[in-house]
């Protein structure tokens, strides 16, 4: 397909006068051509550090993946913010389709892209993965040693969200087996009708009764905060078959084996903190605190404080964000995203000295 990309400023967020922006494109290891924007340091010269970001799940590159490169670049590197295959501006048919193999081929294939830029030191590369794109980010990390350093930010896990449910809800062989056979028959009902049914986006209107991490993503998604018409979030969802192959497919097995640094943020009250706490498990060993995943799923009554800080193995850290939600690291609405951590952390990380 055709990218048909939008040159006007269509972002969630204000454009920056201290950076310079444009679109590219460029194909991933299975001919999928993808888009991004492109933000660059105004006057900058040389080879400068550059960062891939995308995600949330869902999002698109002119919500909060954008937001964050775009901060970056005022602070000096030279970042994209990308739309994974199958979304948004990217190519990829049927849309609204997700991979657990091909949403990490995206992030390389960003480095790829990255690494031949005149203007970029192919050698101090780094990525962003913000929600469900931090457990792709991480797996990316483990895969490809030109990743030097990783933030993944308010992450999930996407293949254990499939697995196991929210909150290890549906965790057994059996309920394992009913969502695969509801998969198994809405593939055949889509082949009858030739098209694919979507999943729905963020529900709106808002019930009254739905739970507290729901209303928090329909704060940004379905609000003028964040809606974007690009965004399946924000309209009407994912490919309902999208996310079938998450099931039977872990991301974070080799999460052990990342040499490179890794910086892990997450909000106290975020109802998916629980996915970092793993993924920090799964790298290091040790657990970053005595935790819980029902703590989680009641973490807007957990007291402000009671798990805020650092936790570090290594080179290797979870920060958690004191009283912040899952949606509050999306934009700068909260005033809790921690641009200065991120850019401490990737100049340490890249050795840089500006």
């Amino acid at each position: 397909m055709k990218l048909q990309l939008t040159q006007e400023w269509d972002k969630t967020f204000p454009k920056s006068d201290k950076v310079d922006h444009k679109k590219v494109t460029f194909k991933n290891r299975y001919g999928i051509e993808l888009a991004a924007d492109m933000y660059t340091p105004k006057n900058a010269e040389g080879k400068l550090p550059a960062i891939a970001v995308t995600g949330p799940f869902g999002a698109v590159k002119e919500q909060s993946s954008g937001l964050y490169a775009q901060h970056m670049a005022e602070r000096g590197f030279l970042t994209i913010a990308f739309d994974p295959s199958f979304t948004g501006e990217s190519g990829g048919e049927p849309r609204r389709m997700a991979s657990p193999d091909i949403n990490t081929e995206d992030f390389l294939a960003a480095v790829d892209f990255l690494s031949v830029q005149d203007n970029v030191d192919s050698e101090r590369i780094g990525i962003i993965g913000i929600c469900g794109f931090g457990g792709m980010a991480v797996n990316a990390a483990a895969l490809d040693p030109r990743i030097k350093a990783t933030v993944a930010s308010t992450m999930y896990d996407m293949t254990k969200v499939n697995r196991e449910g929210y909150f290890m809800s549906s965790d057994s062989k059996e309920q394992r087996m009913e969502a695969r056979k509801a998969m198994a028959a809405q593939r055949t009902e889509d082949f009858k009708n030739g098209s694919y049914k979507r999943a729905g986006g963020v529900i709106d209107p808002l019930p009254e009764a739905a739970p507290w991490f729901v209303k928090d993503y329909h704060s940004y998604y379905k609000t003028e905060r964040g809606y974007h018409e690009r965004s399946g979030n924000s309209t009407d969802g994912w490919n309902a078959t999208g996310c079938q192959s998450f099931l039977n497919q872990p991301i974070l097995d080799y999460a052990n084996e990342i040499e490179s640094p890794v910086l892990l943020i997450h909000g106290e009250k975020a109802h998916s903190r629980y996915f970092s706490e793993y993924a920090f498990e799964k790298m290091t060993g040790k657990k970053p605190f005595a935790s819980s995943v029902a703590e989680c799923a009641k973490a807007n009554e957990i007291p402000t404080g009671k798990y805020a800080g650092s936790y570090k193995e290594g080179n290797k850290e979870l920060l958690i964000i004191s009283g912040a939600s899952h949606v509050d690291l999306y934009d700068d609405v909260a005033d809790v995203i921690p641009y200065d951590k991120m850019e401490a952390f990737f100049k340490d990380a890249l050795y840089i000295k500006f």
